[in-house]
């Protein structure tokens, strides 16, 4: 697909009135006059109009006795949809690979995280320390009560 089809496409549906054009011809073969009627703008504006959208490639027109029959091009909007499609795959390819990166990323530092554990561990080990959890990864945290009503102590009284 060459740039400058597409370009012609897409400055050809910048203007309201031209994409207004075309939700009309979606009803079928219009001529200029019916057009211009539903629209807000003179019938020779309505015209040069018709010629940027046909030579964009996203109309034709069809003589009929002594009228031209203006209707959307079959393939008109085939071009717009190819750059669209791969504009957004080439948008979601590099998406992916920077989700794929991150995560391969976070990985490696999860595992030099456990590698570093370990190492600890095993040292504490070696000294001949007996508690539960030196070296991992909450040594070192204080231990914090979950959150709720404190808890009071009760004693019995004797009678």
């Amino acid at each position: 697909m060459s740039n400058q089809a597409a370009d012609a496409v897409f400055d050809a549906l910048g203007e309201p009135v031209r994409r207004r054009i075309l939700e009309l011809l979606h009803e079928g073969p219009t001529p200029v006059g019916r057009l211009a009627e539903r629209l807000p703008v003179g019938r020779p504006a309505v015209s040069k109009h018709l010629r940027v959208l046909s030579n964009a490639g996203l109309i034709d027109h069809h003589s009929v006795g002594t009228r031209n029959l203006y209707l959307l091009a079959p393939g008109g909007m085939a071009i717009a949809q190819r750059w669209l499609v791969q504009t957004w795959d080439t948008a979601l390819a590099a998406y992916a690979a920077e989700v794929s990166q991150a995560a391969t990323a976070g990985q490696a530092a999860t595992a030099s995280r456990a590698g570093g554990a370990g190492r600890t561990g095993g040292a504490s080990q070696a000294g001949g320390a007996s508690q539960a959890g030196v070296g991992g990864p909450d040594h070192g945290k204080q231990q914090v009560p979950p959150p709720g009503p404190p808890q009071r102590e009760t004693t019995k009284e004797r009678p």
